[in-house]
């Protein structure tokens, strides 16, 4: 009963979706209203020409032929505006399902992404909206259409005999019992289809995007037993819900079949009375009666299956957006930060990435990041744009609590470059010209590129900055990736620069000219730097030595080589 009430809750959500489009749903209504009335006429018309080749009526059979005409016209133009208006809503359903979940995926925080499957969220919006459209296309049509079909037969056997009509009456609890138990299994199955989908999905996406990976370290094997695992769990759900269907069908029309035969039994014995005409079309109706029944109950799948789908869907639609409770839109632009008594955690872990860090970096100054991986060195430089929120202490940014700044106002004052860096199936222009740096003149992208020292090898591509470079920048160097995503974060222009080894990708000859441009730019805003190369960060104004989540030592590069403490040490490891 639970499932079926909750079933019922989520396409009553689903229909939401469509009352924008409701007076395209009406007139695919009375399309389908005209095809439903269609067929109890085509019984009439039997009717009529049995008659009229009885009497013999020269009127009546001269009409016969434009009946016949206009009845198909009639059904003609029904379907038309059934299927065509229907498709209208379906289509409008789905994209803006498709354009809710994306824009919702935006708004969703990293903690999120961190814990969920790639595959899974990409298929949400692939394979559940195609069933979720199915369910809205199909299985809607062929309720309104058959299932009017199916009460204007029963409407026109019972006005011509209502007596014998009532037997189909017998059938109906059986039929309803059927369904719904089969739905409940079905939509049950369904879950795990779609579950499976997600997997293979998110399998397939790890295949193409790490496809050198799997080539140099031969993992083709490893690769196709996992597939082959979730494929195969795939189809035996997937068998099982065919099975479900396939016992359906054959056990319903046994059921329509007992009852035709007994209507049959007794319209030979209580119809004696009745012309030819009505007893042949009596029983031609009853025996047109089964097929939208049958439609009808084999529509239920395709619904349990969209309706398990449109859970998910919903599920993910109900998750909480990222907390954007900051009221603060506009800040001085200084880049001043503070770090006051900083603690954090990740979900589902006890053991503190970050343990009570304090720090201040002053509008303008250079503070360089070091120390062994895992010591919390990114996690601390997550923070400030709220990636992560912290647990405990207070980050300031221009003295206000980062809190207070809402998420775009905040982010606004951050330029990011990681060390897997990010760039997207476009030219170089859009590349560098990112989101919210769209607007900008060519001649200030043009100025970025020279600054990340980008333009040569831009210059030799094909297309120059209009050329496209794939997915992830696939047809660039390391290098020249990381150049882009340098460019990028110059043109943003913000007061607070994170390099987080920014120049790890790049060679020496590259780094060197990277490293002047670097150091011009950082002349003009407060940056942190993480780095591993500390002959990088030796003009730093500052540099924390992180270790286990803590800061450890800081102080100048002379002074921290002087204490001959932990950045000494890692210094000689470096140079020896």
């Amino acid at each position: 009963m639970t499932q079926s009430v909750s079933s019922f809750n989520i396409y009553k959500r689903l229909l939401k979706y469509i009352l924008p489009f409701i007076k395209f749903l009406i007139i695919s209504i009375l399309g389908f209203a005209i095809v439903a009335v269609a067929q109890p006429l085509t019984a009439e018309l039997i009717r009529i020409i049995i008659e009229a080749l009885e009497h013999r009526s020269a009127h009546n059979t001269q009409l016969l032929p434009f009946y016949i005409i206009g009845l198909v016209v009639l059904r003609s133009s029904g379907a038309f505006l059934g299927n065509y208006f229907l498709a209208k809503v379906s289509v409008n359903v789905v994209h803006k399902l498709r354009r809710e979940i994306f824009d919702h995926y935006t708004c969703l925080s990293t903690e999120y992404f961190d814990a969920q499957n790639s595959g899974h969220l990409i298929s949400m919006i692939t394979y559940n909206v195609a069933e979720v459209a199915r369910a809205v296309t199909d299985s809607t049509r062929i309720f309104i259409r058959e299932g009017l079909t199916a009460i204007g037969l029963l409407g026109y056997l019972f006005w011509l005999n209502w007596q014998l009509t009532l037997v189909f009456a017998v059938i109906t609890p059986f039929i309803a019992i059927l369904v719904i138990v089969v739905s409940k299994r079905l939509r049950a199955f369904s879950k795990n289809v779609q579950d499976s989908m997600g997997d293979m999905t998110h399998i397939t996406s790890e295949l193409v995007t790490g496809n050198r990976v799997v080539k140099c370290f031969n993992g083709s094997d490893y690769e196709i037993n996992r597939f082959k695992k979730s494929s195969i769990f795939n189809k035996q759900k997937s068998l099982k819900v065919a099975l479900l269907e396939a016992i359906q069908n054959p056990v319903m029309q046994v059921l329509v079949a007992c009852a035709l035969a007994t209507l049959l039994f007794l319209a030979l014995a209580m119809m004696k009375d009745a012309n030819t005409g009505t007893f042949v079309a009596y029983l031609l109706a009853a025996f047109m009666v089964p097929r939208p029944i049958q439609s009808l109950v084999q529509a239920t799948g395709d619904l349990q299956k969209g309706i398990a789908a449109a859970a998910d869907i919903f599920a993910i639609l109900a998750v909480t957006p990222e907390q954007d409770q900051g009221k603060r839109t506009h800040t001085n632009g200084k880049g001043t930060l503070r770090f006051e008594n900083i603690s954090f955690s990740y979900p589902n872990s006890e053991k503190l990435a970050v343990k009570n860090v304090s720090f201040v970096v002053e509008s303008g100054q250079t503070v360089a990041i070091v120390g062994a991986s895992g010591s919390g060195k990114t996690t601390l430089t997550n923070l400030i744009p709220r990636f992560y929120n912290y647990t405990e202490g207070r980050i300031l940014l221009d003295d206000i609590e980062i809190t207070e700044y809402s998420l775009k106002c905040l982010r606004e004052q951050i330029a990011l470059v990681t060390q897997n860096t990010t760039l997207f199936n476009d030219t170089v222009f859009n590349n560098i010209a990112y989101g919210g740096l769209g607007d900008v003149d060519e001649a200030a992208v043009l100025k970025a590129a020279e600054d990340a020292y980008a333009t040569e090898f831009i210059q030799n591509l094909t297309k120059g900055m209009h050329t496209e470079i794939g997915e992830h920048g696939v047809q660039l160097s390391g290098g020249q990736r990381q150049r882009l995503a340098i460019a990028r974060s110059l043109l943003k222009n913000s007061p607070l620069l994170i390099l987080d080894e920014a120049t790890s990708a790049l060679d020496t000859h590259s780094e060197r000219y990277i490293q002047k441009a670097l150091e011009h730019v950082m002349a003009h805003r407060t940056t942190i730097v993480i780095a591993h190369r500390l002959s990088t960060i030796e003009r730093a104004d500052v540099i924390l030595v992180m270790e286990a989540g803590e800061i450890i030592e800081r102080g100048s590069h002379a002074e921290l080589i002087a204490k001959k403490g932990a950045y000494a040490r890692l210094h000689a490891m470096q140079f020896q």
